[in-house]
């Protein structure tokens, strides 16, 4: 990895969330830190500082950026269509990074991009008839559900887990569970993804 030498004075917050976000990408989450970014940038680790004051906040301008890549227009006008654009955009977005649902899920940022999606969302809801609890709730469901499929199947992508669960799973204790095991394996994601999203939509 080539460092990229940059100038204390040429240095800003999002030169150092993009450098950020590209050493997400080649490492991941766990080897992500406001050292190796300095190192990345050639600079010093105060310098990062400055721009992000802590770790967790380069984080939090982390997950905001990676909301920041889902468009949010041409979106279709019914509530179910424009929903589920919406959450397979977030979808698309959190695989598009290494690490890229842990990353948010890690973190509680209240900014513009993140904001801009959040109040898409439930607007769609709300547009749709649903009363403002009731779209708040159904929106954070959408959110929580994604990010957790998401960050399965990320995980999946660095360790065999329908191998794991076969190992594990026993027929006499598990009985259950054993008799679903063909339908939890890795390439099921998309399917899983588009069957739950339906179930949250589903009109009582």
């Amino acid at each position: 990895m080539t460092k990229k030498q940059v100038s204390g004075a040429r240095l800003d917050p999002d030169t150092v969330i993009r450098a950020a976000l590209e050493l997400l990408d080649e490492k991941g989450l766990d080897a992500l830190s406001t050292r190796t970014v300095a190192d990345r940038l050639g600079v010093r680790m105060n310098t990062v500082l400055w721009h992000v004051k802590t770790k967790a906040r380069m984080l939090e301008l982390m997950a905001d950026a990676v909301i920041g890549e889902i468009a949010l227009d041409a979106l279709p006008e019914g509530r179910d269509e424009r929903v589920r654009a919406l959450a397979r955009r977030y979808r698309g977005a959190l695989l598009a990074h290494r690490d890229g649902a842990a990353l948010v899920v890690g973190t509680n940022a209240a900014e513009p991009h993140t904001l801009r999606f959040a109040d898409a969302l439930v607007g769609a809801l709300l547009d749709g008839g649903l009363e403002e609890r009731e779209a708040a709730w159904t929106a954070w469901t959408v959110v929580y559900f994604t990010l957790g499929l998401a960050q399965e199947e990320q995980a999946a992508a660095h360790q065999s887990l329908e191998g794991l669960l076969t190992d594990a799973v026993s027929e006499a204790t598990h009985p259950a569970l054993h008799r679903a095991l063909g339908h939890l394996g890795a390439d099921s994601f998309g399917e899983r993804f588009e069957f739950g999203l339906s179930r949250i939509l589903a009109r009582p």
